[in-house]
């Protein structure tokens, strides 16, 4: 009878990670929720919201960089528009670009700066931050499963 629930909460577990590998991430700003997919290496972060026709209400992108820096997204092959949200290692707001435009221009899309150094990158459908009436310094909440900078 061990084996038999040590295999069950082996399968449990393994369902729990493979949930949370699935974009079961959230974050709150603001007093408001967030449903995010995680982009955490190279080719998670340079892909993005590519290519998506839409982003469902409530749900959004986070970024995760190694290091808090001065940050440049784009909107290459992006076909919604967004609010792109620059955090830096405490998850304080250090800079947003509203209202982003979609683009399918390549390699002439312009870039849209930080213009303080940033460790994480939130987007999220364009108007949520007017919406939310975010100012510089507000702080995003990671559910569990997103890992903090040290």
């Amino acid at each position: 009878m061990s084996l038999l629930r040590s295999l069950l909460l082996l399968s449990l577990l393994t369902l729990a990670g493979c949930a949370s590998a699935d974009g079961k991430h959230w974050v709150e700003l603001a007093g408001t929720r967030y449903q995010v997919e995680l982009a955490q290496n190279d080719e998670t972060r340079a892909r993005g919201l590519m290519f998506r026709d839409q982003m469902d209400t409530g749900s959004g992108m986070l970024f995760i960089h190694d290091l808090e820096e001065p940050q440049a997204y784009w909107m290459k092959n992006t076909r919604i528009p967004l609010d792109i949200l620059y955090f830096d290692s405490q998850r304080r707001l250090v800079s947003q670009q509203r209202d982003v435009p979609p683009c399918s221009a390549g390699d002439m899309c312009p870039p849209y700066p930080s213009f303080k150094p940033a460790r994480y990158v939130l987007e999220l459908n364009a108007g949520q931050a007017a919406r939310l009436k975010l100012e510089d310094g507000a702080e995003l909440t990671f559910g569990p499963g997103i890992p903090k900078a040290d």
